[in-house]
Order: structure tokens, then C-alpha cells, then sequence
């Protein structure tokens, strides 16, 4: 019977559109990166989902992020996509958790009932404790590496933690990860030398900030502001994205 996803079902067959509609993936981090692989893998026909942001929507976002407009503003970045993700397929089984995820309340994520984890967060103490939970379950885990200050999306590519060169994150990553015994670990990542951002205070987050009174977590934390593209992150997302309909629809 035509469907939504009969195009896909073309390329795949139906013992893979199967597969995708009762594969359940959690993604967290739902911005850049994170945003597009929530919405590849819902048109994809994936069925289940958990979505893991505390963030809400920035002006600063509208530049890249998929569920940025000027109505989703100040709203929950997981409701926002969530929503969006049932306007494409209203039976997509969607749970959302508006908190940052940290190894104190890992404890509170059910990871056994994964097929597959997205890491989309910015912070190293919170990817590790991602990656260690996932591997320790045998649940697949695809993490992204840095995508900002970054220009040039042709240099996004697949491959293993350990043969990354350039990028900073992973360096960091690669020498974290190797203390605690991973020996593999699927990532996508960029060989582009990062871009220093321009020291612009009329524009800079750190002199005009809009986050709400009270926001948990706001970018000026962060010891740099990065620079971000409309599509380097998008890519970094869609390329995850395909990784993970793939290695679903291969698995027995």
C-alpha cells in the first residue's frame, strides 16, 4: 500500500522499513547537529524515539538549527522537534526529557531499550559517560565531534575515533577514551582547521546576552563562543543520520 515512506521502501525493501518503524534511537542533544538527525530519521521511518535536551530555542539558533524559527523562540528544544516530528509521522512514538544529561542522573535513562544512541552534547564529561553506558550494554553509539568554526562540509566524514586527525574534540576524546579502555568508536568528525571566530563585542553573546533570567545553561559559560554555518552542522547531522539507517537496516 503507498505510504509516506514508499519512496524509501524502493531503496530498501520492506523487511527495512520494518526494521527502522520499531527500532527505537535516543538522540542526545537536540540542536545543530542533533536536530537534523531527528528529522532524517523520522521521513526515514523510524518509529521510536527519545529526545534528551534541556535547552530552549535561541535567536542565535535560527542561523542553523532545523526547528529555529522566530515562532519556536523561548520554547523547549525538545518539544519544539518533538512536534515537528509528528507533524511528518503522527505514529512516531516520541519521548522527550528536558533535562542535560550527566553521569548523575545517567541512572535515570533506560539504555537497554536502545537500538541505537546519538551523542549531539557539547560537553566531554557527558559524552564519556555516553559512550561508556552505550558500550557497556552493546547498544550502538554514532558521536558527533566538533562542527563549529567550521566552513567547509565537504570535510565532515565517518570513521573511528582513533583515525581522526585535526579536530580538536576528538583529540581530546581520542586521549579520555583510551584511559578507559574503548577501542572503537564511531564518530563523525571534521579534518578542517578550526576558524578562530572574530572578537566582534557588538554582536557576542558574551556582551548581549538573551538568554531567559534563570536559563540553567547559557553559552557565555562556555570558555569560547564558536562560530556556527547553516550547514556544516546540518551535514554533520544528515551523515549520522544515514550511518544509522544503515547499520539498523543491515543488523539481523
Amino acid at each position: 500500500m503507498l505510504n509516506q515512506f514508499s519512496r524509501t521502501q524502493l531503496l530498501y525493501g520492506e523487511e527495512a522499513i520494518k526494521k527502522l518503524s520499531e527500532s527505537r534511537v535516543a538522540v542526545f542533544g537536540i540542536g545543530g547537529v542533533g536536530g537534523y538527525v531527528c528529522e532524517a530519521l523520522v521521513r526515514s521511518g523510524v518509529g521510536h524515539f527519545e529526545l534528551i535536551d534541556d535547552d530552549k530555542v535561541c535567536l542565535t539558533n535560527l542561523n542553523r538549527q532545523i526547528l529555529a524559527t522566530r515562532k519556536t523562540v523561548g520554547k523547549y528544544k525538545a518539544e519544539v522537534m518533538a512536534e515537528r516530528m509528528q507533524e511528518i509521522n503522527p505514529d512516531a512514538d516520541i519521548r522527550i526529557h528536558k533535562c542535560f544529561f550527566l553521569p548523575e542522573n545517567a541512572d535515570d535513562f533506560l539504555f537497554d531499550e536502545y537500538d541505537y544512541v546519538v551523542d549531539a552534547v557539547d560537553t566531554v564529561t557527558a559524552k564519556l559517560e555516553l559512550i561508556m553506558r552505550s558500550q557497556s550494554l552493546g547498544v550502538p553509539i554514532i558521536s558527533a565531534m566538533g562542527a563549529g568554526n567550521k566552513i567547509d562540509a565537504g570535510r565532515l566524514k565517518i570513521a573511528d575515533i582513533y583515525d581522526t586527525q585535526v579536530c580538536p574534540l576528538a583529540r581530546v576524546m581520542r586521549h579520555e577514551l583510551r584511559k578507559r579502555g574503548v577501542k572503537r568508536l564511531k564518530v563523525v568528525y571534521s579534518d578542517e582547521q578550526p576558524i578562530r571566530p572574530i572578537e566582534d563585542m557588538s554582536i557576542s553573546c558574551r556582551t548581549h546576552c538573551i538568554c531567559p533570567p534563570g536559563a540553567q545553561h547559557k553559552c557565555t559559560e562556555r570558555r569560547d563562543i564558536p562560530g556556527s554555518t547553516a550547514f556544516v552542522p546540518a551535514v554533520a547531522g544528515l551523515l549520522i543520520a544515514g550511518e544509522i539507517v544503515k547499520d539498523l537496516t543491515s543488523s539481523k
